[in-house]
């Protein structure tokens, strides 16, 4: 059987960390929290879990967070990792599927979708957060020859052994743009499954300048042509850069 770490990123998530964290256990007994330097009670919350903690001394970001849950895993030997947000917008009841699709070992990579078979008790997300998912979502597929229905879901897989492979340097919420163009041209297996759409809060900011859906919107459209061109040699000819 795979030895799977639970990865979850957190940022002044004093509201839901306890459900969360004593939800997860019931399918996982490792777990790793990666503090992205909470202000709040987060951290005095923490202490009351038997799980791992790495804090950031400042807020350095999504994409940062999610890199140290990948050395993590690697160094201490686990064969996969599940990521997860921990604002109660991913149904731990979820992870028995990701176990599932890891035991079948056909993948590399299992992608959380909230779009591939929409549930009847679906949320309806913020009208610009699901176009530009909608949008960011096309250019991957058309440029990578995927066929992804949500590029942004956090809530994945990853068998460690094939992200070591890749040379992941995005700290922010960019990030995805990153991955999928690094994953496709190290050639992983992409495979997703259904989970359940989830907004507890629409007015959940980004951060900054990000908060706005312009810019956001062409930050990731940078971060992916800078990627394509980074990899170009090593993309599938189908995807031109």
């Amino acid at each position: 059987m795979a030895r799977t770490l639970l990865a979850i990123p957190v940022y002044n998530e004093e509201k839901y960390v306890e459900r969360v964290l004593s939800r997860v256990q019931e399918y996982l007994p490792d777990v790793l929290v990666i503090d992205d330097g909470s202000s709040d009670a987060t951290p005095s919350l923490l202490a009351r879990f038997p799980v791992e903690v790495i804090r950031h001394s400042r807020n350095r970001g999504y994409g940062r967070s999610l890199m140290d849950a990948f050395r993590w895993a690697a160094v201490d030997r686990f064969d996969w990792v599940i990521t997860m947000d921990c604002d109660e917008q991913h149904e731990p009841a979820s992870i028995p599927d990701f176990l599932r699709a890891i035991e079948r070992d056909d993948l590399d990579v299992v992608s959380g979708s909230r779009y591939l078979n929409p549930h009847p008790e679906n949320d309806a997300p913020p009208e610009e957060r699901r176009r530009i998912n909608g949008i960011i979502t096309q250019e991957l597929n058309a440029r990578l020859g995927l066929r992804l229905t949500d590029s942004f879901c956090g809530f994945k897989a990853y068998r460690v052994a094939a992200v070591r492979r890749l040379t992941l340097d995005v700290d922010g919420y960019a990030f995805p743009m990153q991955f999928w163009v690094q994953a496709v041209a190290a050639g992983l297996r992409i495979g997703e499954v259904p989970v359940r759409l989830i907004y507890n809060d629409a007015t959940r900011s980004f951060g900054g300048p990000l908060d706005n859906h312009a810019h956001r919107l062409m930050h990731y459209r940078d971060v992916l042509a800078l990627e394509l061109a980074r990899c170009a040699d090593r993309l599938p000819k189908r995807c031109p850069a």
